[in-house]
């Protein structure tokens, strides 16, 4: 009984030692992604003033 114990909470340690891990990859891969949005829409939204820029010239 007593192995089967410490079995148990020896899964739920290395659960949460995964689960934390694991929050600190999402955070990067989370914050990669919005930096890759965020240039994305920025070079967008650039493209979208010039060309508004230029047409208001012509």
């Amino acid at each position: 009984m007593d192995v089967l114990l410490a079995v148990m909470l020896r899964s739920v340690y290395l659960v949460g030692s995964l689960l934390m891990d694991s929050r600190q990859v999402i955070g990067l891969v989370a914050a990669f992604l919005a930096a890759v949005l965020a240039a994305r829409f920025g070079w967008h939204g650039t493209d979208r003033v010039l060309a508004r820029r230029q047409r208001s010239e012509d």
